[in-house]
């Protein structure tokens, strides 16, 4: 049984020329991962921005936890430089020489001043401090690697949308889509005022706009958080749309006034020709209530005119919501226009449906040979009367139909009895 000690039994020469091997190329991992901590890019970035928010924070505890790592890397790398003089004292090493290397490469052999815990200093095994420098480089490194993600990500392509939010103010400039003039105009503002915001709050706080991933353990495992930038970029498109729409408008603005003329002149006429049909209403149709026909409509050939005189000052963005609203009432009054035609001549439409049936059943008698029959033709011509007659009581008119398509069944029905008999009696 070997020689033992608090460290545990006492290495043999392979057992310390393999941990010396194996600690050896450790501490050059250690050294080149430490090495590119200090070369990435983002912790220059770090190191020459004025931060705020959790990123300054954050930051200020990684430059210790930095620096701390560089003191436990140095009292590692002053810890192997022991074990490997002791080793090297002698070809083949004394119990004496063992001993002292178990101590050093297994027990808790290198003190490192302010621990961080409050105490003075801080002993480690090598293998426990390795796992030490590891925690704190992967801490760090998460820091660094996440700001550096959000730098690499957001500022450029808020830049991106600035240069497209520019050309789209001069192009909403030249339409006359203004601040405190248009809604599109106001916009423009704000997502401006946002953009500027946002870029100087990611590039002085980049860690607020990170997201990281859930159940990653690798460092800088997580995503830019692009929720603003990604509002500000879809209302900046709605804005481009409404621009579009207003360039629509300059350029179809002729023809549409010109329509909205049509059919406000079409609405102007069927009213005219509602107004004359009224009157010829009144004048044939006795007891009878027609409807009042109301006059052109005033308000909207004025809104009309409005629309051409933004049209000749070039004003698009009042013209596009007035055109739009002009064209829906437009067709309104059109239709208003034609329902009223349609009420007011009525009666003379009930008046022609009279006489087409008076007329209808006087050629069923006819078919039947009856033209001639006393009864039915007093009461086609007190019918015909009526309907021919101004004015002309349509109930009245309408009773004296009825009573000679009465007289017109009583007769059909009498003369085809006779015929039946005689059927029967053959």
């Amino acid at each position: 049984m070997g020689v033992t000690d608090p460290a545990g039994p006492v290495m043999d020469r392979d057992e310390v020329d393999r941990a010396l091997a194996r600690l050896g190329q450790e501490h050059e991992a250690i050294e080149t991962s430490l090495l590119a901590l200090q070369d990435h890019a983002g912790r220059r970035l770090l190191e020459g921005a004025r931060l705020t928010g959790v990123t300054k924070e954050r930051w200020q505890a990684a430059e210790t936890q930095i620096t701390r790592l560089w003191a436990y890397f140095d009292a590692y790398t002053a810890a192997l430089r022991g074990a490997r003089e002791i080793r090297a004292r002698r070809r083949w090493s004394s119990r004496e020489d063992l001993a002292e290397l178990t101590e050093v490469l297994r027990g808790e052999s290198v003190t490192v001043p302010d621990g961080g815990n409050g105490r003075l200093s801080e002993s480690f095994s090598l293998s426990a401090l390795v796992e030490r420098m590891n925690e704190l480089y992967a801490t760090s490194l998460d820091m660094i690697v996440a700001a550096d993600a959000v730098w690499s990500a957001l500022p450029a392509r808020i830049d991106l949308l600035a240069a497209e939010l520019q050309r789209t103010r001069q192009l909403a400039h030249s339409v006359g889509v203004r601040p405190g003039e248009h809604p599109a105009g106001d916009d423009l503002e704000r997502i401006t005022r946002t953009l500027t915001r946002l870029r100087e709050d990611v590039v002085s706080d980049p860690l607020a706009f990170w997201v990281p991933a859930e159940g990653s353990s690798a460092p800088g495992g997580g995503r830019p958080d692009t929720t603003v930038y990604d509002r500000e970029a879809r209302a900046l498109e709605d804005v481009r749309r409404e621009i579009d729409a207003v360039l629509t408008v300059r350029q179809d603005a002729e023809a549409r006034l010109i329509r909205l003329r049509d059919v406000l002149s079409r609405a102007d006429r069927t009213l005219a020709e509602a107004r004359t049909a009224r009157g010829e209403v009144l004048a044939k149709i006795a007891a009878t209530e027609v409807p009042v026909v109301s006059g052109p409509p005033t308000a909207l050939q004025e809104q009309l005119a409005t629309a051409a005189e933004y049209r000749r000052q070039a004003q698009w963005h009042r013209l596009s919501p007035l055109l739009e609203s002009l064209e829906v009432q437009a067709e309104d009054e059109l239709l208003r226009a034609r329902e009223s035609l349609t009420a007011v001549t009525a009666p003379l439409a009930v008046r022609a449906e009279l006489r087409g049936r008076l007329d209808a059943y006087k050629a069923k008698v006819a078919r039947h040979g009856l033209a001639e029959d006393p009864l039915l033709v007093e009461r086609y011509d007190a019918a015909r009367r009526m309907l021919w007659s101004a004015p002309c009581d349509l109930r009245v008119a309408e009773q004296a139909v009825l009573r000679y398509q009465q007289a017109v069944a009583e007769v059909l029905g009498s003369a085809s009895a006779p015929e039946d008999r005689k059927g029967g009696e053959s």
